[in-house]
């Protein structure tokens, strides 16, 4: 696994010590040795290298990766650049933003720059094995992810919560600092995203809040990659 290098180490350096921690790094080694294994190990901590704890201004939280080939690379509902089928659920979020703030539909599904610019995308699990869904679920990543989300809730500053989806939904409780913004919604996949994902507005309500609070906020339109 990829290190972790910047002001995300002090908060959860800890995590490293504990027991969970031990017996989840040798159960994911063991994983990538014998099975394919998503994202690239070197890619697993992608959500805290490009987002320092610093620069949060959002959090969008997911499951855990995708499970093809070529799609995760460390971030929530993001895709590499070079995958030109998007994921369902990905695909409803840009509509979302179409419908909301009039962002078009990029030429890729790569959501760095939104994680460039203060947007954790954070998955609860941070691996899985090729073609199993949740086939990581249960082994301590949620432990981990957890302490990330409580060193989230620990920051004196305007921060907002995007939850789509009744898991990530049930991280409320352990979000309590008042100064932070909690949207909710339904999961943006194909099965849920009519029942009130579409019209929730997350992107512009979370605009204003940010603007509210004198926070410069987040541009939301994806780059298109040139395309050789």
């Amino acid at each position: 696994m990829a290190e972790i290098s910047n002001d995300w180490l002090e908060a959860v350096q800890a995590e490293f010590r504990k027991p969970y921690y031990k017996q989840l790094y040798m159960f994911i080694r063991k994983e990538y040795s014998e099975h394919v294994v998503y994202p690239p190990s070197g890619d697993i901590f992608n959500a805290l290298h490009l987002t320092p704890l610093s620069k949060v201004k959002v959090v969008i939280l997911g499951q855990d990766p995708y499970h093809e080939p070529h799609q995760a690379h460390g971030l929530c509902f993001s895709v590499l650049p070079e995958q030109e089928e998007l994921p369902p659920s990905l695909v409803n979020i840009y509509r979302e933003l179409h419908d909301d703030i009039g962002c078009k539909r990029p030429n890729n599904g790569c959501l760095n720059y939104w994680a460039e610019q203060g947007v954790l995308l954070l998955n609860t699990v941070l691996t899985v094995r090729a073609h199993q869904a949740n086939s990581h679920k249960g082994k301590g990543w949620e432990y981990f992810t957890d302490a990330i989300l409580e060193a989230v809730n620990r920051q004196d500053r305007p921060i907002v919560y995007m939850l789509w989806g009744s898991q990530a939904q049930s991280k409320i409780p352990m979000l309590t600092n008042p100064r932070h913004l909690i949207l909710k919604a339904p999961h943006p996949s194909p099965l849920s995203a009519y029942r009130g994902f579409f019209g929730c507005r997350h992107f512009s309500r979370c605009n204003e809040f940010l603007r509210e609070n004198n926070v410069t906020p987040i541009d939301w339109q994806i780059p298109d990659i040139p395309k050789p």
